[in-house]
């Protein structure tokens, strides 16, 4: 097998890399680059749009559409590069060392390329050979702010009624299998308390404090669970976590703050229900504003959820594992921390592997690479599995 990718997946990736699609940006460029690609080799793209039209799902079928399909998907957004320092420009395509930069390389452009890099040999095969099963390409918008886009794309898929016998989302994994990831939850939790000059705290009810009492009891539940909780023994973190990723409040230092908020996070395992941590601080919540409306009867605490990612967990068998278990010459999988888009399909009944190239420890770093080795694994892969679907009775 070769050790490099094809010239035609490279310069899709140096394309694809040059559009800004941090998720705060629309990805439509991007989108509409695709669909002119892929209506080139007579491919229609179905589109998905956000409530304000700035973004895009795409849906593509190679084959019979009729057939059920074997959807590759990948989401098109990526995280900021505010902040980090790069040796490399960040939205372009340097290959240096065995290896490609620049922000989105391994999470995911390189397998959205090495997918579209295919389509010519696919739409030509397709032509001349009886396919037992469609190839689907999916590509989703606001995956790293919560899964948010790829919801859309599969009520279309449904209220379409496509046939759909399995998904592979190409994640960085080191063409490893991935079976089993944890699911993830964002709250904000906003204290209202009263303001007052600092030497005059008793007439005051300190936002800050309060909110560091529920920050407490939400460390207290992660060091219960760390200790006492489920475990599952194919995670490197094999329990359910809690933490408070974001806090701000207070106007100067003697003021007692009316106000501070901060967002805290669950990752639970499959299986297990993160509304039973999120009920207990919304419950001690209730306590502390019976003491706060001692002092203030304006004080008030709320809560809105902001992400609500599944957990995902493949079932034993079925067809996807086994053209995934066929290819990666390996039973089983892995288990991670990290949530994918496979928690949504999963949710949906679609049966799901996470597989794809380069590593998750590159992805969200300042200078991001794929080596170019995985990426011509990666279209090895690909390459394998359109000549298993030729043979599927």
């Amino acid at each position: 097998m070769s050790s490099t990718p094809s010239s035609s997946a490279l310069a899709i990736l140096a394309q694809l890399l040059s559009f800004d699609t941090t998720s705060r940006e629309s990805n439509l460029a991007l989108i509409d680059w695709v669909v002119a690609y892929l209506a080139g080799h007579g491919i229609a793209a179905k589109l998905t749009h956000s409530d304000d039209g700035r973004k895009a799902n795409l849906y593509a079928a190679i084959g019979d559409a009729s057939l059920p399909a074997i959807i590759l998907s990948g989401h098109t957004d990526v995280v900021p590069v505010d902040g980090q320092i790069w040796q490399f420009p960040t939205f372009a395509l340097t290959q240096a060392d065995g290896k490609v930069y620049g922000r989105g390389s391994a999470d995911m452009k390189g397998f959205i390329a090495c997918v579209l890099a295919q389509v010519p040999v696919w739409v030509a095969l397709a032509k001349t050979q009886r396919w037992h099963r469609s190839l689907g390409i999916a590509l989703s918008y606001d995956e790293e702010v919560g899964c948010l886009g790829v919801g859309r794309l599969i009520a279309d898929l449904q209220a379409r009624q496509v046939p759909v016998a399995g998904c592979i989302i190409g994640e960085p994994t080191g063409m490893r299998p991935v079976i089993a990831h944890k699911g993830i939850a964002h709250y904000r939790c906003r204290v209202q308390g009263r303001a007052a000059h600092s030497s005059l705290t008793p007439q005051g009810v300190n936002a800050i404090e309060y909110a560091a009492r529920l920050i407490t009891h939400i460390r207290k539940l992660a060091d219960t669970e760390a200790s006492f909780g489920n475990r599952h023994p194919l995670y490197d973190v094999p329990f359910t976590t809690l933490q408070t990723g974001l806090i701000s409040g207070g106007n100067a230092a003697n003021i007692v703050p009316k106000s501070c908020e901060f967002v805290f996070e669950v990752r639970w395992l499959p299986g297990d229900q993160h509304e039973r941590f999120v009920s207990s601080v919304r419950d001690y919540a209730v306590n502390l504003l019976q003491e706060m409306r001692e002092v203030a009867a304006e004080a008030d605490i709320s809560f809105e959820q902001l992400v609500n990612c599944p957990p995902f967990q493949s079932e034993d068998g079925g067809e996807i594992r086994e053209h995934v278990a066929a290819l990666c010459g390996c039973q089983g999988g892995d288990a991670v921390a990290y949530t994918t888009e496979a928690g949504r399909f999963h949710e949906a009944g679609i049966a799901c592997v996470v597989c794809g190239p380069g590593s998750i420890v590159q992805a969200h770093r300042p200078d991001e690479f794929v080596e170019l080795s995985q990426l011509a694994a990666c279209e090895a892969w690909l390459a394998a599995l359109q000549q298993r679907l030729i043979s599927i009775e």
